[in-house]
């Protein structure tokens, strides 16, 4: 089997090059999710819906969608870093791909050690059996996303707690209320489900959700 397998407009391209793009390609929808604000963001959606007691709206493609424009949009400057320095050059021919691939390396790891706590570093540090380094951008990807990943989770659930507190509080007012008036057979979610949609609604609820998500990332 030779080094060059398909030829295209002359340039020969290289096996290893293309089992690494469908490599990249397979692991697209993993890297959209892992290294980016896209978990944290999901998740909180997902807290905030059922924090309502509106378990199908929005449906569930509806959250996807929102989570992803949302995702784009603060991961826009990491993007345009990877475009300018990595990709143009490599698409015009003046740097390798393996040159390429550290470029675009270094705004995706300033951005995950931005937003990773140092307990998660630490801890995977630990278990990879590896000394912390002077400088965190010397840290492998290995430790780098996975404490990234933990620290997410860490904030969106933290984020949920959060959102969960004041719903609850009408749930609990409601439920006071229904029981002081001999109301028991009435399920309390259907009667707190209008005054959440009202407090959500006054609050401004989706703006400020949303504005409070992506100054989390500045």
């Amino acid at each position: 089997m030779g080094n060059a397998l398909v030829n295209v407009n002359g340039n020969s391209i290289q096996t290893l090059e293309v089992l690494f793009m469908l490599t990249t390609v397979a692991l697209l929808p993993s890297i959209l999710m892992l290294m980016t604000s896209f978990t944290r963001i999901i998740i909180t959606l997902s807290f905030l819906r059922n924090a309502l007691g509106i378990q199908q709206t929005p449906p569930n493609t509806v959250l996807v969608g929102i989570a992803l424009f949302l995702t784009f949009f603060i991961m826009s400057p990491v993007i345009d870093n990877i475009n300018q320095n990595a990709y143009i050059p490599y698409k015009n021919e003046e740097i390798t791909q393996q040159e390429a691939l550290k470029r675009a390396e270094k705004p995706m790891k300033e951005f995950m050690l931005r937003q990773t706590e140092v307990e998660s570093l630490n801890m995977y540090l630990d278990m990879a059996k590896l000394e912390a380094p002077k400088d965190t951008m010397e840290l492998p990807l290995r430790v780098v996303i996975p404490a990234f990943m933990t620290s997410e989770l860490k904030r969106a659930f933290m984020i949920g707690f959060l959102l969960f507190i004041p719903f609850l509080l009408i749930d609990i007012v409601v439920s006071s209320t229904l029981m002081s008036m001999g109301m028991i057979m009435l399920p309390p979610a259907t009667i707190a489900l209008p005054f959440k949609l009202l407090l959500f609604i006054t609050v401004d609820g989706w703006q400020l959700l949303f504005s409070t998500l992506v100054k989390g990332f500045n």
